[in-house]
């Protein structure tokens, strides 16, 4: 590598000092940014959703266990895949021990696919992953919350996706994170969704290539996840 440029120590300390003061006020401008998001509006769930675990059936509301909110990770995972998406693995590597600490602060997390559970989870296992999984698979919730677009979509056609009308969107499943919570009189809610570039936060891997000279050091042009594999194929 070539170095931008080489400076003495003192040199390097105040060009320091100055990124320090530009990430804090990128720190206060986030936490205002998470205020706001404490205050948006809620959205009633109107349909008693039933999912397939590996221990069977689960209702929407036996995923909270007794935690009254519920962050879901839409894992992009097709009925006839063979295995899930490359991309969504890459941010499920960052859930195991996660749930321990979410539980702490009245959260419980999930994944849900629309592939059949038996698929799910065996691919779980060859991933090594522990955290909670279910499959949607014969219910309308992917659909419900704009990650499934049918299955006649080609991809060339315009659909809703990331609260955009008009999005041209390659696949038929797409990913997303959405936090639903337990109303005091036992309604669901949904209270916040995410998608695309809303869920780099989420990425651990990420955020420390973004700490490094080269970054993330992905193709401007095209998909810059190319370079991605599932971690036990690189």
């Amino acid at each position: 590598m070539k170095p931008v440029s080489v400076v003495t120590k003192e040199e390097w300390i105040a060009a320091s000092r100055a990124q320090l003061a530009r990430e804090k006020a990128f720190t206060r401008e986030k936490d205002k940014l998470t205020e706001q998001r404490k205050q948006l509006p809620w959205l009633k769930i109107e349909k008693d959703y039933v999912f397939e675990a590996e221990a069977g059936e689960v209702s929407l509301e036996a995923l909270f266990g007794n935690k009254s909110q519920l962050i879901v990770y839409h894992f992009m995972f097709g009925p006839d895949w063979e295995e899930g998406c490359v991309s969504c693995s890459y941010w499920a590597d960052n859930f195991n021990g996660l749930q321990a600490h979410l539980a702490a602060r009245d959260i419980a997390f999930v994944a849900i696919s629309r592939a059949p559970v038996d698929r799910i989870m065996s691919f779980k296992k060859r991933m090594g992953w522990d955290f909670n999984w279910v499959s949607s698979h014969g219910n309308s919730f992917n659909e419900d919350f704009d990650v499934y677009f049918g299955p006649d979509h080609t991809g060339a056609e315009p659909v809703f996706y990331n609260f955009t009308d008009n999005t041209v969107y390659p696949a038929t499943e797409a990913h997303g994170t959405s936090v639903l919570a337990k109303g005091e009189d036992g309604s669901l809610y949904r209270t916040y969704s995410t998608f695309f570039r809303g869920l780099d936060i989420t990425n651990a891997a990420y955020s420390y290539m973004d700490m490094t000279p080269k970054g993330r050091n992905e193709q401007p042009e095209g998909n810059p996840m190319s370079w991605l594999r599932h971690h036990d194929k690189y």
